[in-house]
């Protein structure tokens, strides 16, 4: 007994006069080893209890208790001494003067996409169509079929689809999301719909693999050919200025009956002839048309009681025209130099 209250003191003495010395937190962990851990100097004395008799357990057990709550006690008390100080010693070190000038980062401005895509979407809204989105990843059905271009339709060879399996594909219009419409809408019907589509062109000055369309439906009783042409005409003169002129030209669109190509006056000579125009005044902008009777009937619309019509616009060369681009590669790079001008 005498023996382990003698190891017990001086294990005591030895651990408070080690740790007054210490000025870190590495220190404090390596104490803390030293005479806590398994092989410690604290847990060597405490095997020797097992030494003593049966009588002298309840004294001994008791003194190792103190002892060792004291040493717990202390080891406490200096550990968050230590991490105190070197807290502060940190706040002190890292302090951030605030009156110091900070590194200029410019502010950013929309892209001229989404600058040319909120101007149409505004024109439209202003003229109470709505806005309708649907997926990028679309099903054959609603991208060809129930417009009017089944499987084997050669009309599906020039866009080139991003198939993802036999009924599966990167939508190549807009189109896909009137007919959405159509099936879970009543007539009247008039929406616009922005979004990116995908064909496998080759990237050059005026082709892109991935680009913008906003597409337009109108869908009630006694709509006309007339009502698309006063729209579009609209349309220009909102987007281009009111000395702008729209012509129409015969086409073939599966899904429009009868359907139209549609020119703008060319946006940089006014119509004269000139290099972006290659001298023929006139700038292809959109198609459109009546929408066809069996693309109303396949998405249970009384083609006898209601008539649409429906145009589709290409938001880069619109984009292009608006802010004097010549490259479309322009519109994907993101260079800040050329992004910068659209602030």
């Amino acid at each position: 007994m005498s023996d382990l209250k003698e190891s017990l003191m001086n294990t005591r003495v030895e651990f408070e006069e080690k740790i007054k010395s210490l000025t870190n937190s590495k220190e404090i962990e390596a104490l803390r080893v030293e005479f806590f851990g398994k092989k410690g100097k604290l847990t060597g004395v405490l095997r020797g209890m097992g030494q003593l008799s049966p009588e002298e357990r309840p004294a001994a057990g008791k003194l190792v208790n103190e002892v060792r709550e004291k040493m717990e006690s202390v080891f406490s008390e200096y550990q968050s001494k230590i991490a105190d100080l070197e807290n502060s010693h940190k706040l002190k070190k890292e302090v951030i003067d605030v009156t110091l000038p900070t590194s200029y980062k410019g502010a950013g401005a929309r892209h001229p996409l989404n600058m040319a895509i909120n101007e149409i979407c505004d024109i439209f809204l202003g003229l109470g169509y709505s806005i309708g989105e649907g997926p990028e990843v679309e099903y054959d059905k609603y991208n060809f079929e129930l417009l009017r271009l089944p499987k084997g339709h050669p009309a599906r060879d020039t866009q080139d689809t991003f198939y993802i399996s036999e009924n599966i594909l990167l939508r190549t219009q807009t189109s896909p999301m009137q007919i959405r419409i159509m099936e879970n809408q009543k007539p009247p019907i008039k929406v616009i719909c922005p979004g990116k589509v995908y064909r496998q062109d080759t990237l050059d000055s005026t082709h892109s693999p991935v680009f913008h369309q906003i597409e337009g439906l109108v869908v009630d009783k006694g709509i006309t050919m007339g009502d698309l042409v006063g729209s579009l005409q609209l349309f220009a003169k909102k987007l281009f200025g009111e000395d702008t002129k729209i012509r129409l030209r015969p086409h073939h669109f599966p899904f429009t009956e009868p359907s139209v190509e549609v020119d703008l006056t060319c946006w940089s000579c006014g119509g004269k002839g000139c290099r972006v125009c290659k001298g023929e005044g006139w700038i292809e902008v959109l198609g459109a048309g009546m929408v066809h009777p069996e693309v109303l009937e396949n998405c249970g619309i009384d083609s006898e009681e209601y008539s649409g019509f429906a145009f589709g616009i290409g938001v880069e060369r619109t984009a292009m025209g608006r802010y004097g681009i010549d490259d479309i590669r322009l519109l994907y790079e993101n260079d800040v130099r050329f992004l910068k001008q659209f602030k």
